[in-house]
């Protein structure tokens, strides 16, 4: 028989009703295999039916789970009790919810907030390229292919942007300027203009400070600092010249901070 882990949770809570905020300690006895989205689950259960928290596919793909676990983010769906653990050397774990968008309840946030900054990225082709003959496709490299779909795994969880230390500074952050990027070396896209100007504006790369903690907590384990490096550098090109003279003319200085 699996051994049970005795384990605390201290939860921030919030009730939007009474605008009152305040830590709540759980106590449960939970085995190693166990999610933490099992573990609410059974607080809720057997303990607090109150307790607000969000998730949809449990499986890793929606992001919706998204957390602060002892000050990680992380998706409660991925994390077992015995890694958690393991992870942080202890048998307490402080939940948070996420900072970059309002609270709603307890752990759950406006994500509608989050995707505002994911939409002024335009994450789709601006102007597509006009469709080839009857018969002929829209070449890509199989680099850039492979490229292409390992960027287009982000789910969009916001753990990059929570890490991220310029996020609450205006920028847009990683997982958007990462949706930006994706359409650099996509053959169907026409607008580099508009495109270097999303990049290079004041709430783009000029603001990144390459610290790569979007690539140290990313769950679908992406590099995403290594896509924001090469975006800096204008590497992506199925039209080199344009894209780098479309950057250049729309690269402006980094914002000056106080």
């Amino acid at each position: 028989m699996e051994a049970l882990h005795a384990i605390t949770l201290k939860i921030h809570r919030y009730d939007p009703d009474r605008k009152k905020s305040w830590v709540q300690t759980y106590h449960v006895k939970v085995g190693g295999v166990l999610r933490f989205t099992d573990v609410l689950r059974k607080i809720n259960q057997e303990q607090d039916p109150g307790l607000a928290w969000m998730s949809s596919c449990e499986h890793a793909q929606c992001g919706s789970c998204s957390v602060l676990v002892n000050g990680k983010p992380l998706l409660l769906c991925e994390l077992l009790v015995q890694n958690a653990i393991s992870q942080f050397g202890t048998h307490t774990f402080t939940l948070q919810p996420l900072h970059i968008a309002p609270v709603l309840r307890d752990l759950i946030v406006d994500l509608s907030r989050a995707y505002e900054r994911v939409n002024r990225a335009k994450p789709y082709i601006i102007e597509p390229a006009a469709p080839p003959p009857e018969g002929g496709e829209q070449r890509i490299s199989p680099r850039l292919m492979e490229q292409y779909v390992e960027a287009t795994r982000c789910i969009n969880c916001f753990c990059c942007a929570e890490a991220c230390i310029s996020s609450h500074r205006g920028f847009l952050g990683p997982n958007a300027i990462l949706a930006a990027t994706v359409r650099l070396f996509d053959p169907r896209e026409t607008d580099f203009h508009e495109r270097a100007a999303i990049l290079y504006g004041e709430d783009g790369l000029p603001r990144c400070h390459t610290s790569q903690a979007c690539s140290f907590v990313c769950p679908k384990e992406i590099d995403v600092a290594h896509f924001i490096a090469l975006a800096k550098a204008c590497a992506y090109a199925s039209k080199p010249e344009e894209k780098k003279r479309s950057a250049r003319q729309n690269r402006k200085d980094p914002p000056r901070r106080g």
